[in-house]
């Protein structure tokens, strides 16, 4: 990384960084997933619900939202994730990095971030599902059953899919 980042927790109480993280997801999911977040309304609420927990039959699930910022305090990026299994196992959702600051280990860093934030709260796996609508990999609408593993093993990347991203962080 070319210049200096911090992560640290987005709070409810800083409109500023809601707002441009709402419009991160927005710009950055357009392209090839759209309906993510169509608008900032959506967007919003996508960040807002990163602050309390998601309503999981009776019990709330514990999230972690964490923004890398420059040394200005604008956001570059953002990662957020869900605890699931009784905090055993936690979603990474969502990662995005601003399309100026990417390929700059920005999104690496906050893999990383979030790796340890699990580990504190006692969390043994993190995971990460990823769409293919586009046909950005060999596996977009393929019927993958019966024989699952023998698709995956020969996947393809075609058009920019993130799934190399995440393979290459662990």
């Amino acid at each position: 990384m070319g210049f200096e980042i911090k992560i640290i927790d987005i709070s409810a109480l800083d409109e500023a960084a809601i707002v441009e993280v709402a419009n991160l997801l927005v710009e950055g999911f357009r392209e090839n997933w759209p309906d993510a977040w169509p608008n900032l309304d959506s967007a919003l609420e996508e960040v807002k619900a990163s602050f309390g927990g998601v309503p999981l039959g009776i019990a709330v699930a514990a999230r972690i939202s964490r923004v890398a910022v420059d040394r200005t305090g604008r956001v570059l990026g953002w990662i957020g994730a869900v605890e699931q299994y009784e905090g055993n196992v936690w979603e990474i959702h969502p990662l995005i990095v601003r399309a100026d600051s990417r390929r700059q280990g920005i999104g690496r860093s906050l893999i990383r971030d979030l790796e340890n934030c699990v580990i504190k709260r006692g969390g043994l796996t993190l995971w990460v599902g990823t769409d293919d609508e586009n046909n950005q990999t060999t596996l977009s609408q393929v019927n993958l059953y019966p024989n699952v593993w023998e698709h995956v093993v020969k996947i393809r990347n075609l058009k920019n899919h993130p799934y190399e991203f995440y393979q290459k962080c662990g």
